[in-house]
């Protein structure tokens, strides 16, 4: 019998985070909201009527708490989606070790975390969705903080595939372009900005939370139980396409 989706969403109130549990209460599944903000969560969880609990997804010991209640709250999980994150857009030579840090462990770090509390939760397997970056398999200029830490995310993925699928545990990450959230909104607000990295995305449109939030869901469905170990582009062909003379925008 197919199993409902049961998902735990860490980092839910954010641009992405919310599109995410908005899919997931359409689609008839249920979830379990976690994040810092006790009051954009409540207001969150409120209105899509899902359980919630406040912790911060950089400290471990709370995310071993926060998945305890979830699957209290659940009666079991069998996904759990990560979207904590941070963008630092700035050359090495002008980073310093609190922001590379930071960066470091707002990322990767806190995936790691998260991934350490959800293996033990799957009873019948389960799926844990993380999140990469384009920025992790090109290279673009003043993202050397960000794309080491999505690329530790995609090796993350690929070894934790491989230990948890006798468990039948799945472990696979999205790797988006440039997304309209307000953590990017430095970029795509900026007219300049926003041109040229525009022209990077041969779609020639940014991308909307929504379109990751499928994406996700394509992941943690438990349908969707043969697929493992992959990191899925959803990017406007950022990351693996070149384009010639840039793009037109698109509506």
């Amino acid at each position: 019998m197919l199993q409902a989706l049961k998902a735990v969403v860490i980092g839910a109130y954010g641009g992405i985070g919310s599109a995410v549990c908005e899919e997931i209460s359409r689609s008839g599944g249920k979830a379990f909201l976690v994040g810092r903000d006790a009051g954009k969560l409540h207001d969150l969880a409120a209105r899509l009527n899902f359980d919630s609990c406040v912790a911060d997804a950089n400290d471990w010991d709370q995310i071993e708490s926060a998945m305890k209640h979830a699957e209290e709250s659940l009666a079991g999980i069998n996904a759990v989606i990560h979207l904590v994150g941070s963008v630092l857009l700035k050359p090495i030579h002008l980073t310093n070790r609190a922001e590379w840090d930071a960066t470091i462990a707002a990322n990767l770090t806190s995936a790691a975390g998260v991934l350490r509390s959800s293996v033990p939760r799957f009873k019948e397997g389960g799926s844990v969705v993380l999140m990469s970056s384009a920025a992790a398999a090109i290279g673009l200029s003043n993202h050397e903080a960000i794309a080491a830490a999505k690329g530790g995310i995609e090796g993350l993925v690929r070894s934790a595939a491989m230990t948890y699928a006798n468990k039948r545990i799945r472990v696979n990450a999205i790797a988006p372009g440039l997304v309209q959230t307000p953590l990017t909104e430095r970029v795509w607000g900026n007219p300049r900005s926003a041109e040229i990295s525009l022209g990077m995305h041969p779609l020639g449109r940014f991308g909307r939370p929504e379109d990751i939030a499928r994406a996700v869901l394509f992941f943690a469905n438990p349908a969707n139980d043969w697929v493992t170990g992959q990191v899925l582009g959803v990017d406007g062909g950022l990351g693996t396409l070149k384009p010639m003379g840039g793009a037109s925008p698109r509506p």
